[in-house]
């Protein structure tokens, strides 16, 4: 029997690729470079994935510029409500979290995936899809590059904390951690993207991690 993943994250799990200006938001590479579909590859027949990546999502903050539906709270609702029965919830967030804008530091965007995980551990969430487990990924450091430096202006330090973290929530929801940045970086281009190469390592490593952790 099939089983099912929900990768629920942003730009980086939507596909965008390095941008040269903010006018390329709305570019994605194709299903033969992005992470999830990667993944997908390396896993079939066994799991079935389900993309679920927004560009400019965060943890749990309303975007002033591009939304209020950029807060994951409202997005990880509609997710785990419009697909289902899932067996295994994988999240990939807190880059934007790290914009200036919200001027808030690591340890807040970790407060704001535990919000996230509050939400797919309550009682019903859980009968609802006769009980899931959860991955946590850390993204990669940001690096402040180029045309979207200003905007990540003193992400590079946030986001080098970020899995300290993102591990201590991983051991008191007694969930699954992988720290991305510890396989693959941002593209130098504008640094807080992925690079075709990043995809594939990723995807295969999120498979592998899969196949031995979860059955």
């Amino acid at each position: 029997m099939t089983k099912t993943i929900l990768v629920f994250g942003d730009s980086n799990t939507f596909g965008t690729p390095p941008m040269l200006s903010r006018a390329g938001i709305c570019a994605r590479y194709g299903k033969n470079i992005r992470w999830p579909m990667i993944m997908q590859n390396y896993l079939k027949p066994e799991w079935e994935i389900i993309e679920e990546g927004l560009p400019g999502r965060t943890t749990s903050l309303p975007d002033p510029e591009m939304g209020d539906h950029m807060n994951g709270q409202t997005g990880l609702k509609i997710a785990l409500n419009s697909h289902g029965p899932i067996d295994l919830l994988v999240i990939m967030l807190g880059t934007n979290d790290s914009k200036i804008q919200f001027g808030i530091e690591a340890n807040q965007i970790a407060s704001g995936l535990a919000s996230l995980l509050n939400i797919a551990n309550t009682p019903d969430m859980q009968l609802k899809h006769n009980n899931f487990e959860t991955l946590i990924i850390t993204p990669p450091q940001v690096k402040e590059r180029n045309a979207l430096e200003k905007i990540f202006f003193k992400a590079n330090k946030k986001t080098a904390s970020l899995n300290h973290f993102y591990g201590q929530l991983s051991e008191k929801y007694e969930i699954s951690n992988i720290n991305a940045g510890d396989f693959i970086e941002t593209s130098e281009t504008d640094g807080v993207h992925f690079e075709p190469e990043a995809h594939q390592t990723l995807g295969k490593l999120v498979a592998e991690y899969i196949l031995n952790n979860f059955k």
